[in-house]
């Protein structure tokens, strides 16, 4: 098993437990400074977090439901027409507002100093592993940025503008008007595209089951049916309950699935590949001293 080591003048050599307290502090302190800083960042740019950013899904001229539209007019049906009417929010505490920029921005800080987080835990990590190990963390640490990015924009982006035209159309009688509170609204965007992030990690989490001998491509593979009924259960708890949105939710879910199971693939691979040099290594070994006797 490998164990954390630091380098020092005369090599390597193995730290002791108050050290590891040390070092992982001073991680902890790096991630929480980029989340601060960032976080700084987007309570200064006000008028860009919440006008363009946070406002922008309800907006008629948003590019998701201006596309849609156009769409839905050359297929000759309304029904793509979606936020086709401002919507209008409301604040009902006198520090609301406030409250609300300062939520908005550490939950801002919190994501885009998401990279920065990965990259200190990693560095904290990496001594305890093996050269082809830390290559592939370093590579894991870069993908799943990435995809955690990739899931949060498909979330903005497509779902978050279905999600606020349902919701905030669907009513239950004409005698009730919906008059939306702008933490509701902010606390639904949220939460559709810090899940549609995490979910876009699937990836990654295949990787590193598979490293740790949970799953193989084989188990991926013979239980793909069950998989596709988990993620339509799952496409259904982050959308609204229509089908267009459920749909457009599992077909990248199942896209990701796919490529988890190459991912697997690749790392059962790498392991037998690993597995097979160890052994030749070791057979060698043996063989030698009997080569030696022989010839004396």
């Amino acid at each position: 098993m490998a164990v954390f080591s630091k380098k020092g003048k005369k090599g390597e050599r193995e730290m002791s437990f108050l050290e590891h307290l040390e070092e992982l502090r001073w991680h902890i302190i790096r991630s929480v400074l980029a989340v601060l800083f960032f976080m700084i960042l987007a309570f200064i740019f006000k008028n860009v977090i919440f006008g363009k950013i946070i406002l922008g899904p309800k907006s008629p001229g948003f590019i998701t439901n201006r596309l849609l539209c156009q769409l839905g007019e050359f297929l000759n049906t309304a029904a793509l027409c979606i936020n086709t009417k401002p919507l209008n929010l409301i604040n009902i505490k006198m520090s609301g507002q406030l409250t609300t920029h300062i939520t908005v921005s550490m939950v801002a800080g919190l994501i885009l100093a998401f990279p920065v987080i990965l990259w200190e835990f990693w560095q904290f990590f990496k001594p305890a592993l093996r050269a082809n190990e830390a290559k592939y963390a370093k590579g894991a640490v870069f993908a799943a940025s990435m995809l955690f990015f990739t899931g949060i924009l498909f979330g903005f982006f497509m779902l978050a503008p279905l999600s606020i035209h349902f919701l905030s159309s669907y009513e239950i009688s004409s005698d009730v008007v919906n008059q939306i509170n702008i933490r509701s609204y902010i606390g639904t965007l949220t939460s559709i595209c810090l899940a549609t992030g995490l979910v876009f990690e699937l990836p990654i989490i295949a990787f590193f089951l598979t490293k740790v001998g949970v799953i193989t491509p084989t188990f991926m593979r013979k239980y793909r049916k069950h998989a596709i009924v988990v993620i339509f259960i799952i496409a259904a708890i982050i959308t609204p309950p229509d089908v267009f949105s459920q749909t457009l939710v599992a077909i990248p879910l199942l896209i990701l699935y796919e490529v988890s199971i190459l991912i697997s693939g690749r790392v059962m691979k790498q392991k037998e590949k690993e597995r097979s040099e160890f052994f030749n290594d070791d057979d060698e070994k043996k063989t030698e001293p009997e080569t030696e006797t022989t010839t004396s």
